[in-house]
């Protein structure tokens, strides 16, 4: 089966946990509307290639880890949209949740969602429970304190922060989930494969600093120029968009050096190379660096 198929298959098997006789059929919408359809999935394809490199000896396990490092950041957008941050209207080219659903449900279609990624993991742990507690630290790494996605959005309330502090706990972190996850799910160690996720991450990151600032929101599917907007920091702000399309390059280049010798390895650098190339196109390359002249 593709990648791409096991990924929907496995979003649309959790979601359904929450559907049985008795739910609130209106939070079960929000949640559905949160996560279909979805954007590029790369954090669960990330984690399913990595784990595809180690041997993937429990694909029901390795689908479980993907499918929760997706829902985590699916919840990470909807409460990203919510008024009292974003207050974005659309999301992925339609309503955001609370725009669709309104506050109240956008706040628990978040909260349901990122604790039906720890369930979703745990179902998926039964044929390999020594796995879990394993898994489980590295997805809490990855949303909560320190260093995790909630702690990158909390940097935006701070008086001061560290620009490569905050995008590694922003968006790096559940990068690093989705690589050391993979290789923890099938089996391996997963030390060599969080450098590439939190190199993969932080790229991540600078690219969407320099979109939010030099990309229209018709292209993006949501609204841009935000973090000039509500003062956020931003890369291209800070030092320029020439070095912020830099920057990126050299991530990108970090991200391919840093994987592992596997069996995998060609077909891993492509796809970074692949991704690099869809979140900032050449044609907007150009047009960008000849706008920062």
């Amino acid at each position: 089966m593709h990648v791409s198929a096991r990924i929907e298959l496995a979003l649309d098997a959790a979601l359904a946990l929450g559907e049985r006789e008795g739910h609130p059929p209106k939070l079960a919408q929000a949640m559905r509307h949160a996560v279909f359809p979805g954007g590029a999935r790369i954090r669960p394809t990330l984690c399913l290639a990595v784990a595809a490199a180690c041997g993937d000896d429990h694909p029901a396990l390795a689908d479980a880890m993907a499918a929760s490092i997706e829902l985590l950041h699916c919840a990470s957008l909807v409460h990203d949209d919510l008024p009292c941050f974003d207050d974005a209207p659309t999301r992925r080219g339609q309503p955001s949740v609370h725009r669709a659903f309104g506050e109240r449900l956008a706040v628990l279609a978040g909260d349901a969602l990122i604790v039906l990624a720890f369930e979703t993991l745990g179902r998926g742990a039964a044929e390999a429970p020594g796995r879990l507690p394993g898994l489980v630290s590295v997805l809490a790494a990855g949303v909560g304190m320190p260093c995790g996605i909630a702690a990158g959005q909390a940097w935006e309330c701070e008086p001061r922060v560290v620009l490569g502090d905050y995008h590694r706990a922003k968006t790096g972190a559940l990068f690093a989930a989705a690589a050391a996850g993979g290789a923890l799910a099938a089996g391996a160690d997963a030390r060599a494969w969080r450098v590439l996720g939190e190199q993969l991450g932080e790229a991540y990151q600078v690219a969407d600093d320099i979109r939010d600032s030099a990309a229209t929101a018709q292209w993006l599917g949501k609204p841009s120029g935000r973090d000039l907007a509500l003062d956020r920091p931003n890369i291209t702000r800070e030092q320029g968009l020439r070095h912020a399309l830099g920057h990126f390059a050299d991530l990108i280049a970090q991200a391919q050096q840093s994987v592992p010798p596997c069996r995998g390895a060609t077909g891993l650098r492509r796809m970074v190379q692949r991704e690099s190339e869809r979140l900032v196109p050449k044609a907007l390359l150009e047009e960008w660096l000849a706008s920062a002249a």
